[in-house]
């Protein structure tokens, strides 16, 4: 599992899936302060992730992604790092995280973990060594700038969490760039020895044998030149979350992020990685062009193996956009790979979002969309529980974005309430005291125990259906064809080498008919709520329907015509 130190890397834990085990994964995500605490004191833990790996492992999912577990002050929940490579003593220790991750091998899953390489926190050593005077070793580790000759900030640069993205230091007699808390000061990757230690992090994780990162802001990485960004035309929300009652949304990002020579970045670090066969790298990317940057930073082999990005974290999931949007992708990906998601940390749970919540058929629906399109997956944990997002009051926020935008944007901590095991036990199972943020009664109304033995939860949908989709090589890595929307259903093949499997999916409350091959023939191993019907030349769909049929027609023949 190590690297010998001479660049040459000895055996790791590659499993039956080869050294591409990523391309078509399903990547559960784990936000460690809110999934299971170990210790009673209302926080998750990573002892608390080895408890849950057996029930992690019976989704049929293929491996963990952790939220940062790091040291840090938590000024942002773990995403503000001041040691990278140490474990904050409110998880444990490093010696846990090599238990979780022999544990979790064990079991066949794969441990990917988050890495936030763009900033670091205030009270890292590098940046407290950096802000003491403009010529000591690590002065330009980070961004700095003089004042304009006014004392204004250097740009009109935003912070995506409100106001100036630069902070004035009385040291240094400057500002620093920090796109997101002024406790969260950027890096400067045109700095060379920066970047070395940035990478010399990804090793350290690398030789304790986790198999991938998720590179939080990937796209932030490098700044350009240190001028104004131009306005937007037009106030709209974009994929950041961000809204009209945030000047971030105000401005074009010409010059804070997503700069060409974040590339020449990239490629170091997939040359790192590659140097441990079988470890792979999804990058989040928050852009106006996000699809563009997914591929830009997904082609060639030599970048990223994949990125994802805001484009289905949003409220809209009319069948056209979702069309629209992946059809976009697929048309400017070439050679890259897709990694898509529904939810996560940052946002409103899907089940409240894409107004799911309380109808079982939708929430199906959803799932199978997610799981049927062309490029891996990640799951945030509660999704297979239906979980709705957490209505708080403002007392009870401890997100800086949610307490700063308020009563506009309520924030984050929705999405992050502690993970329901047992409806009727203390804490619902998750902890024995009272938890960092608060357990609504309509999850303990979802939690595991409740769903466990019921054949018709949506708990075991997904367990049936990622069981189900893990046998079908055409929905893991094949290729894809969309065909356009009618009636509000979407419409696709999945093809790979001999096998052409049709996906139909209606996101209307109303049936829907319509035309299909004769030559097709429903999946007999395929869950029993997938209930499109294949008759004689058309396909009948309930409400929220799913089809997939296997179709014996070669590519060059018009699967179907609608």
């Amino acid at each position: 599992m190590m690297n010998t130190g001479d660049g040459a890397a000895t055996s790791r834990y590659v499993g039956k899936q080869g050294a591409d085990w990523w391309r078509g994964a399903v990547i559960y995500q784990i936000y460690p302060r809110s999934f299971m605490d170990s210790r009673g004191d209302g926080i998750g833990d990573l002892q608390g992730v080895i408890d849950r790996l057996d029930y992690i492992a019976s989704l049929n999912v293929d491996a963990i992604w952790l939220s940062p577990f790091f040291t840090s002050p938590m000024k942002d929940f773990g995403y503000d790092i001041s040691d990278y490579c140490d474990v904050d003593p409110m998880f444990g220790t490093l010696e846990d995280f090599d238990r979780l991750v022999e544990a979790a091998h064990v079991r066949g899953l794969k441990v990917t973990i988050d890495q936030v390489l763009s900033h670091t926190s205030d009270r890292h050593a590098w940046f407290e060594e950096s802000r003491q005077r403009r010529d000591n070793p690590k002065a330009d580790w980070y961004v700095w700038a003089d004042p304009k000759a006014d004392g204004a900030p250097p740009t009109n640069w935003q912070s995506v969490f409100g106001g100036s993205a630069w902070q004035w230091d009385t040291r240094r007699c400057q500002y620093y760039l920090h796109n997101f808390l002024a406790s969260q000061p950027d890096v400067n990757f045109h700095c060379p020895e920066a970047v070395d230690a940035i990478l010399e992090s990804v090793r350290f994780w690398l030789e304790r044998g986790v198999d991938g990162f998720r590179l939080d802001a990937v796209n932030f990485c490098t700044h350009g030149e240190l001028k104004d960004n131009p306005p937007r035309q037009e106030i709209t929300e974009s994929f950041l979350g961000v809204r009209p009652d945030n000047p971030y949304g105000y401005q074009l990002h010409q010059f804070d992020k997503t700069q060409p020579e974040n590339l020449r970045f990239l490629e170091r670090l997939r040359a790192l990685l590659d140097e441990y066969p079988g470890t792979t790298s999804v990058g989040e990317v928050g852009d106006d062009d996000a699809l563009g940057v997914m591929a830009e930073y997904s082609q060639g082999g030599h970048r990223l193996h994949m990125c994802y990005s805001f484009n289905l974290l949003t409220d809209k999931s009319d069948p056209g956009y979702l069309h629209e949007t992946l059809t976009e992708m697929e048309a400017r990906i070439g050679d890259g790979w897709p990694c898509w998601a529904l939810g996560n940390h940052d946002v409103t749970r899907l089940a409240t979002r894409w107004q799911g919540e309380g109808q079982l058929e939708k929430l199906r629906l959803f799932m199978a969309f997610l799981l049927t399109q062309r490029g891996s997956v990640c799951l945030y944990q509660g999704e297979e529980l239906g979980l709705p997002e957490a209505q708080l009051t403002f007392d009870q926020l401890v997100d800086p974005a949610g307490i700063t935008f308020w009563p506009a944007y309520k924030g984050r901590d929705g999405c992050r309430t502690p993970h329901p095991w047992e409806a009727d036990a203390r804490q619902a199972g998750f902890s024995s005291a009272v938890p960092w943020l608060p357990i609504p009664a309509v999850h303990r109304a979802l939690a595991v125990d409740q769903q466990e033995h019921d054949a018709g939860s949506l708990l075991n949908a997904y367990r049936d259906f990622l069981a189900f989709r893990r046998d079908q090589p055409a929905l893991v890595k094949g290729a894809v064809s969309f065909r356009p929307v009618r009636d509000n259903v979407l419409c696709f093949e999945r093809y790979y080498q001999q096998t052409r499997l049709l996906v139909a999916l209606n996101f209307s409350d109303q049936p829907a008919r319509l035309a299909a091959p004769k030559q097709t023939a429903a999946l007999a191993d395929a869950p029993a709520w997938i209930n499109g019907e294949w008759r004689e030349g058309h396909l009948a769909l309930p409400p929220y329907g799913i089809a997939i049929a296997r179709c014996e027609m070669t590519p060059e023949e018009a699967p179907w015509d609608v």
